[in-house]
């Protein structure tokens, strides 16, 4: 009996496992693996809007760091559009919100 105690031997000595405690761990895991968001200062976001502006205008490559909860997202190439209304940029044919921005460097 003892045994069962000690470290995880209460759930490896068990039988039967129900599909909420099931999907309760998962839930669980999956939330240990969220990203925080990072919060960039007013330095930061002049720099990115004015690395946007010379990649929109110039032709010039861009490399954004992006905002995603569960992994590390980068994203390689020209700004083809910016719609200031909405928040969000175009980069080859696809958007992204530009509250999801974390950092940026140039291509050159």
């Amino acid at each position: 009996m003892r045994k069962k105690l000690e470290g995880n031997g209460l759930w490896e000595s068990s039988r039967m496992m129900l599909p909420e405690h099931k999907a309760a761990i998962i839930d669980n895991n999956e939330a240990l693996k969220r990203r925080a968001r990072t919060v960039l200062d007013e330095q930061e976001w002049e720099a990115v809007s004015r690395s946007v502006a010379e990649s929109l205008q110039l032709r010039l490559p861009i490399t954004l760091r992006m905002f995603h909860p569960l992994e590390e997202l980068t994203i390689i190439g020209i700004v083809d559009r910016v719609d200031s209304m909405r928040g969000r940029f175009m980069i080859d044919g696809e958007w992204f919100e530009v509250k999801n921005i974390e950092g940026v460097t140039t291509s050159d």
